[in-house]
């Protein structure tokens, strides 16, 4: 009878290996189908030796559920394995940081210098505030001089100011 207390054992530890491998591979829900499985098997076991056992089997699956993902979630991304496969944040230099709305608002009607091409985004300076733009129409070269057009929330429009 101890064999069969075992066995459960195993079906809440494959739980919870299925339930991290679900986590971090994309399996259309397939594992964790299979995790639920042994969890529910093991619960079953847990139930046939008595009901005392079965609670303390649901109580443990209750507290255990949560605390791997939060430990896989935390643990992880730390890991060599998980370093290699985790994007690393992006990288802000100084200047980069996006203005809020309301001052870019104040850039309506203003004019500025296309710093790298608009392609059709692409960053413009706006009497040394550095902008992320949206060319109205197509590709706009660096050094070419441009007009504020529109501020609609973060997103700057501006259009090349003809030479006359």
């Amino acid at each position: 009878m101890g064999w069969w207390l075992a066995f459960a054992v195993f079906l809440y530890l494959a739980c919870v290996a299925l339930l991290v491998a679900e986590v971090f591979v994309p399996s259309g829900g397939l594992l964790s189908v299979c995790a639920f499985a042994c969890l529910f098997g093991g619960i079953f076991i847990f139930f046939k030796q008595s009901t005392t056992v079965g609670v303390i089997g649901v109580i443990a699956a209750v507290v255990m559920i949560p605390s791997v993902l939060v430990v896989a979630y935390r643990v992880f991304p730390k890991t060599r394995f998980g370093k290699s496969v985790t994007l690393a944040p992006p990288v802000r230099e100084q200047g980069d940081a996006v203005p809020d709305t309301g001052e870019l608002k104040e850039l309506l009607g203003a004019t500025g210098v296309v710093l790298t091409p608009l392609r059709p985004v692409g960053t413009c300076d706006f009497s040394g505030q550095r902008v992320e733009c949206v060319a109205e129409s197509g590709y706009v070269e660096k050094g070419k001089e441009v007009k504020v057009i529109e501020v609609e929330s973060t997103q700057v429009t501006v259009r090349t100011v003809e030479e006359s």
